[in-house]
């Protein structure tokens, strides 16, 4: 007995294809990464341009005219630049800006970059310690300005307190800003204590980073603490560092209200910054075009500044090898 089978027959195959979609112009530039990226950076470039642009070309035409409060100023050229040339207390604000930078900088970035390695070790209580030590920069500036306008009192100064009366340290309180330089030396140490913590918390974020089979591997090899650091740490930590290092130098350049809050500028305006100056001949003073040449002549230190940042971390980058793009 035979079974015949019957092949089954197949239809005409069609090949299907997706219709095709005309996008009309606006489609298109919808689609355009290009027109994106304009498109969402230009309401934030409009802002930056109305409030950093305008006031920035506002102040440096103000410096070349003779602008007082309440009287619309004539432009006069250089002069503000000329008399300011001449000025004694503007060249003394000039060098203690110039101080105050410095040595806080290199003192918030010792004691900050020890705090950070510190941090990264593995200790109990890490999580409690990084919140108590982020307390001096979340203080409000005025606040911590109060506080230690107390601190440095003449009379009533809790330092003063403990090493006269009791420790017996000394036989006489300190008169902390009396006198100019013990006044300059205690807006540094200020300053120092409310850095800290923006620099050590930053310089964490960036050995978190960094891989710790590193470490091990050159544990392995016999290498001291010491190399460790100088040929592991470092070396990794450096674009963060110069990123930090420029921060902490404008933050400190232009630190207005620690300084005006305690000492106004004063004693004998021994602790007047470019900044303070500024506002004290334009506002209180009245002289508008006079305080704008001031607040003017801070702005090559600042590009010096952000300058020498910015070719340390590039040349870094091509001591390693790497794309400065």
């Amino acid at each position: 007995m035979s079974v015949s089978t019957t092949k089954p027959t197949t239809g005409p195959t069609t090949n299907w294809r997706r219709p095709q979609v005309t996008q009309g112009w606006l489609g298109r530039l919808l689609d355009s990464k290009p027109f994106l990226i304009v498109a969402c950076l230009t309401p934030a470039l409009g802002l930056l341009t109305v409030f950093l642009t305008y006031p920035l070309g506002l102040g440096i035409w103000l410096a070349f005219t003779d602008t007082q409060i309440g009287r619309t100023g004539v432009f006069i050229g250089l002069e503000n630049f000329e008399s300011l040339w001449y000025d004694r207390v503007f060249w003394g604000a000039v060098f203690y800006t110039v101080f105050y930078t410095a040595v806080a900088t290199i003192l918030k970035f010792g004691l900050g970059l020890w705090l950070a390695l510190l941090l990264n070790e593995n200790l109990p209580f890490k999580s409690l310690l990084r919140a108590i030590i982020l307390l001096p920069w979340i203080v409000p500036t005025v606040l911590s300005a109060i506080a230690f306008w107390w601190i440095f009192d003449a009379q009533f100064s809790i330092i003063s307190y403990v090493l006269v009366d009791k420790l017996g340290l000394l036989d006489h309180y300190i008169d902390f800003l009396g006198t100019p330089w013990a006044a300059r030396w205690s807006l540094v140490a200020v300053n120092v204590w409310r850095g800290i913590p923006f620099v050590a918390i930053s310089l964490l974020a960036g050995l978190q980073t960094i891989s710790p089979s590193l470490y091990e591997a050159a544990l392995l090899d016999g290498a001291s603490s010491w190399q460790r650091f100088r040929r592991i740490t470092a070396p990794l930590l450096m674009p963060i560092l110069a990123v930090v290092l420029t921060f902490s130098v404008l933050f400190t350049f232009t630190d207005f209200q620690l300084v005006y809050a305690i000492t106004r500028g004063g004693p004998i305006n021994s602790t007047h910054l470019m900044a303070t100056l500024a506002f004290q001949r334009g506002i209180p003073g009245g002289h508008l075009g006079e305080g704008a040449a001031i607040a003017v002549s801070m702005i090559p230190f600042l590009v010096v500044a952000t300058l020498f940042s910015y070719f340390a971390l590039a040349r870094r980058k091509w001591q390693q090898g790497e794309d400065n793009e």
